[in-house]
């Protein structure tokens, strides 16, 4: 999709929503014909309520909620608010959109307020962050996990939820039921490639049937051909 098409204008809707929000807009950013404009959190729902009703705004849809966890952002050298919810609203009267973002002030406890009252289409997706990232949506109706099973523990999203998970399930022929259990799945670490030297293990001279290593003991890994399975 061509950048441009985005916003028909997007100087133009960086300047409306500026003077939309006036000092409600904590910053706003134009990049690669995008404008994103970050709010404080007690400011949150008052912003989208004038992002929506302005006339130079007129963003009359909800399009996506989603959360993000900056805790390891930029190999962990972020020391910002470790989570945020990010919201992306279509103006289809003026052709333009906006992203909207705003950091959760507690990392402890993540919440802001919910976007329902103004779009209905937040419902889900608010739902959804919650369940995967844990952010609270102070004033959503029915906040409660989307995704995962309605036993699960912590959020799958968070850059400290293990990979593997906590626990897995298995139907047991015993009890007849599915169950849960620990996790079995024991954790793997990924090997680089190594550059091994020519006769490697002196199989160079062993046919292929007789050592799987042969090729990489002849050839060497570096001489090996770009995307060549071994």
């Amino acid at each position: 999709m061509n950048a441009a098409a985005l916003s028909l204008h997007p100087e133009a809707t960086r300047d409306a929503v500026a003077a939309a929000l006036g000092d409600k807009a904590k910053s706003i950013d134009l990049r690669l014909g995008e404008v994103t404009v970050v709010v404080r959190a007690a400011d949150y729902l008052a912003a989208a309520r004038i992002l929506k009703d302005a006339p130079g705004c007129a963003f009359e849809q909800l399009i996506d909620v989603c959360g993000v966890d900056y805790s390891e952002y930029k190999a962990g050298e972020w020391d910002g608010p470790r989570y945020a919810v990010v919201s992306h609203l279509l103006s289809v009267s003026l052709n333009q959109r906006v992203r909207l973002r705003v950091f959760a002030p507690d990392d402890d406890m993540p919440v802001v307020d919910s976007l329902t009252e103004l779009w209905s289409s937040a419902n889900w997706f608010e739902r959804e962050a919650f369940d995967l990232y844990g952010i609270v949506f102070e004033g959503h109706s029915d906040l409660r996990r989307i995704l995962t099973d309605y036993g699960f523990i912590g959020h799958p999203f968070r850059k400290d939820f293990p990979v593997s998970g906590h626990v897995e399930m298995r139907y047991d022929p015993e009890r007849k039921r599915v169950i849960y259990q620990p996790v079995t799945i024991e954790p793997r670490e990924i090997t680089p490639r190594i550059i091994r030297e020519e006769k490697y293990g002196g199989c160079s001279e062993l046919p292929d049937t007789e050592c799987g290593n042969e090729r990489r003991g002849r050839k060497g890994f570096a001489e090996v051909a770009e995307g060549e399975i071994l």
